[in-house]
């Protein structure tokens, strides 16, 4: 007998291993809560590691604020070695003598990637062409040519270096491959670069320290009463707006814009999204600012 999928709303803050596509990651995460619906806010290539927010059922209504968010990771940049794919899983196409380097060396090369840069995304990537991804035509030696896009760097640092390693924490816009800033550190060093290990620390309002591992969930799968122990590890929907002013709503105004229609609020801001909450602080949508100072609705709950 097929199993009811349960019709659950929340975020799990997962910490994905090593070895498993993100996609992998999240199929395995709804089945151990059983979920009707789920979806991830941001890939994370297969060797990569850390933070990969997932949204359950309502949740996945606002999963397009933690892809457009800002994030952060930390690198390990193995220099001397370029791959066709940018990390360690390619076939190595270049060597190069990394020769002595200095922190100033260093700095040097990190100082004119960082605001904002232009990059042109790698072949082995998920972007479509022609309705075909990337990474499938790499992977029968196609190599079409793509246009830069611009992305913004807010931080770049060092933190360590040794044996020809360079780790390395980034703060980044949406949209930025990691394993293209790493080439092109090696390209301003003059040595040549690949990502040798990449790790998630932050997406938007989250952080990697809060965040569970597959092999948490599937302890808490394995006891009993599963549900519950399980559910404890959701965040509210609303934990991913932070960053978005809080209007409270009377309830009169909560069910007309739950219908569809705009209100006004007092204390609204003059332009942009905000979260709108029904009285006893329940979080019912997302509303946008009209022109004329009403509160629109832009992404309700159900």
């Amino acid at each position: 007998m097929r199993k009811v999928r349960r019709d659950i709303t929340g975020i799990l803050l997962l910490d994905k291993p090593s070895g498993l596509s993100s996609n992998a990651a999240l199929q395995t995460a709804k089945r151990a809560f059983n979920a009707a619906k789920a979806g991830h806010t941001g890939s994370l290539d297969v060797l990569a590691t850390g933070l990969l927010p997932v949204c359950f059922g309502q949740a996945t209504k606002i999963s397009a604020f933690l892809l457009d968010a800002d994030k952060t990771y930390t690198a390990s940049i193995r220099l001397g070695i370029t791959t066709n794919t940018g990390d360690s899983e390619g076939e190595i196409t270049k060597t190069a003598a990394v020769g002595p380097l200095g922190s100033e060396d260093i700095e040097r090369a990190l100082a004119g990637l960082r605001g904002p840069i232009q990059q042109i995304p790698p072949m082995h990537s998920a972007l479509k062409r022609n309705g075909q991804r990337l990474y499938k035509l790499a992977h029968k030696g196609i190599v079409i040519e793509r246009e830069a896009r611009p992305v913004t760097i807010h931080r770049l640092e060092a933190v360590a270096f040794e044996h020809e390693c360079l780790t390395v924490e980034v703060d980044c816009s949406k949209g930025t491959y990691i394993r293209t800033l790493a080439e092109d550190i090696g390209a301003a060093i003059g040595c040549g670069a690949h990502i040798a290990a990449l790790r998630r620390t932050r997406s938007g309002p989250f952080d990697l320290a809060d965040a569970t591992t597959l092999a948490e969930i599937r302890t808490l799968d394995e006891r009993d009463g599963p549900e519950n122990a399980l559910d404890a590890l959701l965040l509210p929907v609303d934990a991913a707006l932070t960053a978005l002013t809080a209007l409270d709503l009377s309830e009169e105004s909560a069910v007309c814009v739950s219908r569809g229609q705009a209100v006004r609020v007092t204390g609204a801001p003059g332009t942009g999204l905000v979260r709108l909450y029904r009285p006893g602080s329940q979080f019912i949508g997302i509303g946008t600012v009209l022109d004329d100072g009403r509160i629109a609705p832009r992404r309700m709950m159900r």
